[in-house]
């Protein structure tokens, strides 16, 4: 009998997945990043430049059998125009969560999830079940994945991300072995995205992208379409989207013992922004409300980064491209004593008090801090016109992996999302739900609520 290849290896484990084996910290994450992943497609809905908007006009001009629900848009389509949409918006705001290595495990792949249980009116069980294993898969292709740079190239959730949705459309298909290695072989030729459009819209539908393809690739393979048996083997993914750079072998060692979604964890983001941009939110929060600082005491502002081009915008387009800016979000953190969907609309963006002292925001790059996110630190420095010089440093970030968000701080982002949309009746029906997801027969009512058929926004 011929020797497993690497992705029929992978396959194997990914069929081996099943949810009374799950450990009970993997069902409560599954859990927790159903909540934040609805949370940010609410507020997604509302991004300021219209990312929700048109995405969910795109969906209604589409058409498509009315199968699965756009969150906050009040109306069903296909599974694969709401895997998009929703994948887009959970990613819209840059909020959804993310881990080490760095990536984003939920936008890409509970929208697709969402969409086929939905429509075949699957149990929580199998949600979360799906959940696991599109975490798992996608952290393992990442990790594999060692070319790929944060800010450059490629962009993660329209390379990986695509690979864990095609792993949750097959549990949630109960696609075969054969069927699972045409569905991987299909999203091959799927999976694409490229960080030069980081702070448009586009960047935000790399994820609608992958959660579109993973239902796709599985609905496809389920009827009989087949592709590359062996899709990271030679001339394969890693060959060809990173050659000479990527380290197959991690692909699978050490494969779920333990789910990556339990150790080290998912970071939940507390501000909605790009996440190399918070720590220096957090010092300049800080040092607002130590110092009372204020746009009227600001004479200048420094911030001492890792180098990072990435987040170095000194100038940024447009409120969303204001996410990735280093120089905005600290400077308005320092003015607003606060970071919402709103900082990054147009207004806030060019509104006199941040004309006048976003020239003033120094970033320097500083060669000696690690730039690798779990080991990086941010140093902010004020001059206030009084003559004091008030400094503050951040290395731990609260939200990371390692340093979690407590329920109550998640609390107070879901219902801050929610509060777009929703009223709060509405919301506590969700958080109720989704606190039961292992209980629910389907997810009918769930997604009822969050459709949001019927009412005005």
């Amino acid at each position: 009998m011929a020797e497993a290849t690497i992705t029929e290896t992978l396959i194997d484990h990914v069929l081996a997945i099943k949810y009374e084996k799950l450990p009970a910290a993997a069902v409560e994450m599954s859990k927790q990043v159903t909540l934040d992943g609805l949370a940010v497609m609410f507020a997604g809905y509302t991004e300021p430049e219209g990312v929700g908007r048109i995405s969910t006009a795109y969906a209604r001009e589409m058409g498509g059998a009315p199968q699965a629900s756009v969150i906050a848009g009040g109306f069903k389509t296909s599974m694969q125009n709401a895997a998009y949409v929703n994948g887009t918006m959970a990613h819209a705001l840059d909020w959804d969560n993310t881990w080490y290595p760095l990536n984003h495990p939920t936008s890409p792949t509970l929208p697709a999830i969402l969409a086929i249980a939905e429509h075949h009116r699957m149990s929580g069980e199998k949600i979360i079940e799906a959940i696991a294993t599109a975490f798992e898969v996608q952290a393992r292709v990442r990790m594999a994945a060692t070319g790929l740079e944060t800010g450059v190239g490629f962009h993660k959730p329209g390379t990986t991300g695509t690979f864990g949705a095609v792993a949750a459309a097959t549990k949630l298909l109960d696609l075969t072995r054969e069927q699972a290695l045409m569905a991987f072989g299909l999203a091959g030729s799927r999976a694409c995205s490229i960080s030069i459009n980081t702070g448009t819209m586009t960047k935000s539908s790399h994820s609608g992208h992958a959660a579109r393809m993973g239902v796709e690739c599985g609905v496809l393979a389920k009827m009989g379409w087949t592709a590359s048996a062996n899709v990271f083997g030679p001339k394969g993914f890693f060959d060809t989207f990173m050659p000479g750079d990527s380290k197959p072998e991690l692909l699978n060692q050490g494969f779920a013992a333990p789910l990556r979604m339990v150790d080290p964890g998912v970071g939940f983001k507390k501000h909605p922004c790009n996440y190399f941009t918070h720590r220096p939110i957090d010092a300049a929060l800080s040092l607002r409300e130590e110092h009372g600082i204020n746009s009227a005491n600001i004479e200048r502002v420094q911030v001492i980064f890792p180098r990072f081009e990435y987040v170095n915008r000194p100038n940024p387009r447009t409120g969303l491209d204001g996410k990735f800016s280093v120089q905005y979000t600290t400077l308005v953190a320092l003015l607003d004593g606060e970071i919402t969907v709103d900082t990054f609309d147009n207004e806030r963006r060019f509104a006199a008090d941040v004309a006048a002292l976003l020239p003033k925001v120094e970033l320097k790059m500083d060669d000696t801090i690690p730039p690798d996110f779990d080991r990086m630190h941010a140093i902010v420095t004020v001059w206030l016109k009084d003559g004091r010089e008030v400094t503050k440093k951040v290395d731990k970030l609260t939200g990371w992996v390692g340093y979690p968000l407590t329920r109550e701080l998640r609390l107070k982002k879901f219902y801050a999302c929610t509060r777009r949309i929703l009223d709060d009746k509405s919301a506590n029906l969700i958080l109720e739900l989704v606190d039961r997801l292992d209980k629910l027969a389907d997810v009918t009512e769930l997604m009822d609520i969050a459709r949001c058929e019927g009412k005005s926004k």
